[in-house]
């Protein structure tokens, strides 16, 4: 088995002074050590949670340059004001991007805006922050996009995005629809490459099976249940499981990977619908008219 590193570990002897990294769901879990580790090692990290309260509770907790931002995913206008917020900072540029937040499980389903919440929240709120400031992101140097997918994207329906479902009405279960949403997230990473900049990189990484308040959707919480009890060995810490997104984020050794999965800090390979390029133009046009994008 190979070695499980630590987000510390990973991103030792990386000097990130002058770097902006945003990572959005800073307020809990591996966002908040993602964020914790990127300003350990230099970086002004601009920290996003559902309310500026959040927000501001997570980084205070953190040592280093922090910039607390309400980023409510599920709300279009309030991802349009994150970006408004960030503009009127006058950075040069932001150097990485962890998009992590998310939401797991859903027992019933929730809607936003007519769209499953799984996939507005993991998908699309992302999709259109990530979209509006493409203007800034890479406009300094070199910049690093991670999309934190997950395994449970191979879950995702048989034809990988049901676009004809995208309301869960139809077909709704839960990991069905998370599967779905992770799947968007890896196909997301895909395609952006398309509108980067020379030199920028977008992949996705898996961060490993881990007990966080992802799972507090599940009934009895997420270590209580039977399917917790059944992966438990393979579980993995917080501080381990921020160590891929900081690897991808930060790391010399994938400074021109592009368009690629990771797991467990080394690449790894996604289901056929992940790497389907027709499916992530398809996603694409189609979250784009579901955000309001021209």
């Amino acid at each position: 088995m190979a070695k499980k590193y630590t987000a510390e570990q990973i991103t030792a002897g990386y000097d990130l002074a002058g770097k902006v990294a945003l990572v959005t769901g800073v307020n809990s879990g591996i966002g908040t050590e993602t964020a914790r580790v990127l300003a350990l090692r230099g970086a002004t990290v601009l920290g996003t949670a559902r309310t500026e309260e959040k927000a501001e509770s997570a980084c205070a907790e953190i040592e280093g340059t922090t910039i607390p931002l309400a980023c409510e995913l599920t709300d279009w206008d309030s991802v349009r004001q994150c970006v408004l917020q960030i503009e009127s900072l006058g950075l040069a540029g932001i150097d990485q991007v962890v998009a992590n937040a998310g939401i797991m499980a859903l027992p019933k389903l929730e809607q936003v805006q007519g769209i499953e919440k799984q996939f507005a929240t993991n998908h699309l709120g992302h999709f259109l922050l990530i979209n509006l400031l493409l203007p800034l992101i890479g406009r300094s140097g070199p910049a690093r996009v991670v999309m934190v997918s997950s395994a449970a994207h191979a879950q995702a329906p048989r034809m990988g995005i049901d676009f004809d479902d995208l309301s869960g009405e139809q077909r709704y279960s839960p990991w069905r629809a998370y599967g779905q949403s992770k799947l968007a997230n890896i196909l997301f990473a895909n395609r952006l490459n398309t509108y980067l900049p020379p030199g920028s990189t977008a992949n996705a990484v898996h961060p490993g099976i881990i007990a966080t308040n992802l799972g507090r959707h599940m009934s009895g919480g997420w270590m209580s249940t039977a399917f917790a009890q059944l992966m438990r060995p393979f579980m993995i810490s917080i501080e381990q499981g921020a160590a891929t997104s900081c690897y991808v984020a930060v790391h010399d050794d994938v400074r021109d990977v592009a368009g690629a999965y990771f797991a467990n800090c080394r690449r790894a390979k996604s289901s056929a619908a992940g790497r389907d390029t027709a499916l992530a133009e398809a996603l694409w046009s189609v979250s784009a008219d579901l955000v309001g994008l021209d």
